[in-house]
């Protein structure tokens, strides 16, 4: 029996690794290269606590790894140079020490080219492909790419978003930008959506969007889930940041029957947990 008859895709291409996802949503383990991310507020920045987290993640059966330099919300301006800084080192470091595919959380083409050359396989870009070079050089690469919905761009402040349908201007937005991808050269296996949860999105709209993850997971490409500790999760139950940890596999677990194929999060273990429960329960004779 398959997780959920809604999902349409089958096959998902990272770099070397092919994954079958009929029935299986992959963990992708999150890891900060930032001072300030909402979630540990600079705890694994420095480079040995990042390499440590890295390697919990691959012992507790991350799927893949996804390295962020620069936050998505509000904060102190990050050039070009410090991302590369922080990040291409990383990526590198990674790489060399764990047969896991790497993803490069950034909107900027160059920080993506960057990684690319030194072997991170997937750009994942909570811009929307706002960079015009973003496609062209993930093409290049041979990359995956993952569409964002964001209803402004990183870094903006969006306290008060208006949509008349949130759920169909997030599916709009996001056909679109798959499109794009392929128009650019990206193979379909290596096209991944995300829903963009909290980003230009208020915690009712969020909400709205995970309860209805299988309307955007029955259009041909993966949907991922970044929900993980996230404010609409606080909002609704009242939960500061370090409580949110069992909202957060509960929302991975509806994600999964909803047809989410990748979860992004900061607990692995708690998720690969849900995940394989899941797979288990209803793959039983």
């Amino acid at each position: 029996m398959a997780l959920i008859s809604t999902v349409s895709v089958t096959n998902l291409w990272l770099g070397k690794h092919e994954f079958d996802v009929t029935n299986r949503a992959l963990v992708m383990g999150i890891l900060n290269r930032t001072p300030d991310s909402f979630y540990d507020q600079g705890a694994d920045f420095a480079f040995d606590r990042f390499l440590t987290r890295a390697e919990s993640h691959v012992n507790a059966g991350a799927d893949l790894l996804d390295v962020g330099g620069v936050k998505a919300g509000p904060g102190e301006e990050v050039s070009e140079e410090e991302e590369l800084d922080r990040v291409v080192v990383a990526v590198e470091a990674l790489v060399a020490r764990f047969d896991v595919p790497i993803s490069i959380d950034t909107w900027r083409a160059s920080v993506a080219k960057a990684c690319y050359e030194v072997g991170a396989v997937v750009g994942n870009d909570i811009s929307g492909f706002g960079d015009p070079e973003y496609l062209a050089v993930a093409a290049e690469a041979g990359a995956s790419v993952v569409a964002t919905h964001i209803r402004l761009r990183p870094r903006v402040a969006d306290p008060n978003p208006e949509y008349p349908d949130v759920v169909e201007s997030v599916r709009e937005f996001l056909m679109d930008r798959a499109q794009r991808a392929l128009d650019a050269g990206i193979p379909k296996e290596r096209i991944i959506v995300d829903a963009g949860l909290d980003l230009g999105k208020t915690a009712a709209q969020s909400l709205d969007l995970l309860r209805h993850s299988s309307d955007l997971a029955d259009f041909g490409f993966p949907l991922l889930l970044s929900s993980s500790n996230k404010t609409f999760l606080g909002v609704l139950l009242d939960l500061e940041v370090s409580e949110r940890i069992e909202a957060s596999q509960a929302t991975s677990a509806i994600g999964i029957l909803g047809g989410c194929r990748v979860l992004r999060v900061h607990d692995v273990a708690g998720t690969v947990a849900v995940r394989n429960t899941i797979e288990a329960v209803l793959s039983a004779p």
